[in-house]
């Protein structure tokens, strides 16, 4: 399997609230800071990543948000369905003149709309395309494409669609589109998911499940697993008993009574996530740890902007070393 930082087409995958989109942008500006053109492109989400990186809002169509002294560019977009279809199709038949009469034929128009998943076929068509994309001089438009895909059932639901579509649309443009899709999101060597998770038991059953499914229902490599919000190691496995049966000891005293009692009891709570830390992170390990791995720390400031996406970037670059 290629480098993370090789690979033209990343998917970044997850069960909602895990911090999908903070690691899509972490990649983005590793990436970006390498010197590549990358596209970052959500899909149809409420639109934060503007807040997270501090740049302009971010619309529907494609726009330059970064740009680095060592060359790279960052473009992001919040995609739109109805604007990426005919973005999409725009890009395939390069005229507007035939796309009106392709697309808005009516003929056609009914076998879109009756063909599964074309919403979600229009967004993660157009992020594809731009995988090929070129500029005028015949460079790359893009070295790296990252999709922030939905939470994971709808997530799952769109990577499905390619194959859905050259399972059931006629022979054709759209089926051809799909097939090619397929051909490049399979390749170890080109394309791969980016799996986000937090170090608790639902979201580590999650990925395991999630893992098995991109494996082998759709045979997508996975080229990442990332840990996110980390918690440093305050108690030592040996010493939470004996902070358990101290907060246990000054549980019933009144509050107030002890000066130790308040610190007992945050004592506890951080003991136990600790624990829970571990087991999950050992559980990852057990059951995929032939996977590259990340761990994000938890970053403790008052507000999430770039400068901590940046630190994220910093340590997903220093895991994944590749091709620079």
């Amino acid at each position: 399997m290629a480098s993370l930082f090789d690979l033209r087409f990343v998917f970044v995958v997850g069960k909602g609230g895990v911090g999908k989109t903070t690691a899509a942008a972490a990649l983005a500006l590793a990436a970006q800071k390498r010197g590549k053109r990358v596209l970052l492109a959500l899909c149809n989400s409420k639109e934060r990543l503007s807040h997270l990186l501090e740049v302009q809002p971010i619309g529907s169509t494609n726009i330059e948000v970064l740009r680095s002294p060592s060359g790279g560019v960052l473009d992001a977009v919040n995609m739109v369905p109805k604007v990426a279809l005919e973005e999409y199709g725009l890009m395939i038949l390069r005229s507007r003149t035939l796309y009106k009469a392709v697309f808005e034929n009516s003929m056609v128009s009914a076998v879109l709309r009756g063909t599964p998943g074309i919403e979600a076929w229009s967004m993660l068509g157009k992020a594809y395309f731009h995988t090929k994309d070129e500029l005028e001089d015949g460079r790359r438009r893009y070295d790296m494409v990252i999709v922030d895909a939905p939470a994971t059932g709808h997530g799952l639901e769109m990577l499905r669609v390619p194959k859905v579509i050259t399972d059931v649309a006629p022979p054709g443009l759209l089926r051809r589109e799909a097939e090619d899709a397929v051909a490049l999101f399979r390749d170890p060597k080109r394309a791969g998911c980016m799996v986000v998770t937090l170090a608790e038991d639902m979201p580590v059953q999650e990925t395991i499940e999630l893992a098995g499914t991109l494996d082998r229902e759709l045979q997508l490599p996975i080229a990442q697993l990332v840990v996110n919000q980390v918690l440093p190691r305050l108690f030592p496995p040996n010493d939470r008993d004996a902070v358990l049966a101290l907060a246990a000891a000054v549980e019933g005293a009144a509050e107030g009574t002890s000066s130790i009692r308040g610190l007992a009891l945050a004592g506890r709570t951080r003991a136990m996530r600790e624990r829970v830390q571990e087991e999950s992170l050992a559980r990852l390990h057990a059951e995929l740890g032939a996977l590259p791995r990340t761990n994000f720390p938890m970053l403790f400031a008052p507000e999430f902007r770039r400068a901590q996406v940046e630190s994220l970037a910093a340590t997903l670059e220093a895991s994944n070393p590749g091709t620079r």
